[in-house]
């Protein structure tokens, strides 16, 4: 199988409380694909820190060809912090959670079988690996970025950290001032997001950012660590408040099939109730969340 990067740049899995694989995350019109269509593999995404691979879906009824992100469960390092065999069920959650809310920042996710065994499946965001990038460059359009001290351009970007390198320049890792990297503020904050490195971040043939990689999110213990501090203390736009408090009434429905019944096919009941905690929290302060004093509020490495 081909080794791939990104032009962009045997365990049993650990399910809580709902039937295991191969049952799947609850679909919607927009994830009937990814959930049942058949899965062919292109080859092995070579950056990503677990095993990862470019695949098609190929749904015969309605004739669509689509390229994914596919994440077997089998392929996840195991890790100090969060328990084995969970990544990828936290993938699935972490898209339910921006669906309900209404935020739509990171690409239909489920979890389901694959050629490999379970794993999360997600859309592919920007050009292919080989492809032709439509004029985006990696450097210049990404939301996140490196400029030298003497080149910071200010408007439009958060400085976020000042750093030298090896040669002895000083430099100041950036982001975007853009909405949807705003939004994805608040919703790191819901995930208890513990990896929202620039990486993340993918950018569309349209540049608009799209939030990927949420395996490690949704953790009863504080662990949000970003590289978007930009907005800190911040008041919260109208428009958060409202995805949020959209939110914290789903959450707070018993409903079969609703969004905590669906959530707890994935995370466990601790996590679901940290995670109502954290929407009533934001909610409370009204404020975009500030770096925590007590731990390094910054993924490594931030790139």
């Amino acid at each position: 199988m081909p080794l791939l990067r990104r032009t962009h740049r045997p365990r049993r899995a650990h399910l809580p409380a709902c039937e295991r694989i191969p049952t799947l995350t609850p679909t919607s019109a927009g994830t009937t694909d990814l959930a049942r269509a058949e899965l062919h593999l292109i080859g092995r995404l070579t950056e990503a820190s677990n095993e990862a691979y470019l695949a098609v879906l190929s749904a015969p009824e309605s004739g669509r060809r689509e390229p994914v992100v596919y994440k077997p469960v089998r392929g996840e390092r195991p890790l100090w912090d969060f328990p084995e065999g969970t990544l990828a069920a936290r993938e699935a959650a972490a898209f339910l959670v921006d669906r309900a809310a209404g935020w739509g920042l990171i690409p239909e996710t489920v979890l389901r079988e694959g050629p490999v065994g379970p794993g999360s499946v997600q859309r592919w965001i920007g050009p292919l690996p080989g492809e032709d990038d439509g004029g985006l460059s990696a450097d210049e359009d990404a939301p996140v970025r490196l400029f030298p001290e003497t080149n910071f351009p200010g408007q439009g970007w958060h400085a976020v950290l000042h750093a030298t390198l090896q040669d002895g320049t000083p430099v100041v890792v950036s982001h975007a001032d853009h909405p949807r990297l705003a939004a994805m503020t608040v919703l790191d904050a819901v995930l208890n997001n513990a990896d929202r490195k620039g990486s993340h971040i993918l950018t569309d043939r349209q540049g608009t950012p799209w939030a990927v990689d949420h395996g490690l999110s949704l953790h009863q213990e504080d662990k949000l660590r970003t590289i978007l501090w930009g907005w800190q203390g911040d008041p919260l736009p109208t428009a958060h408040r409202e995805h949020l408090r959209r939110l914290r009434a789903l959450l707070g429905e018993e409903r079969t099939g609703g969004l905590r019944h669906e959530l707890a096919c994935l995370i466990t009941a601790d996590e679901i109730e940290a995670l109502t905690g954290r929407v009533d929290h934001l909610l409370d302060v009204g404020t975009y969340p500030s770096p925590p004093g007590h731990r390094h509020p910054v993924p490594w490495p931030p790139l």
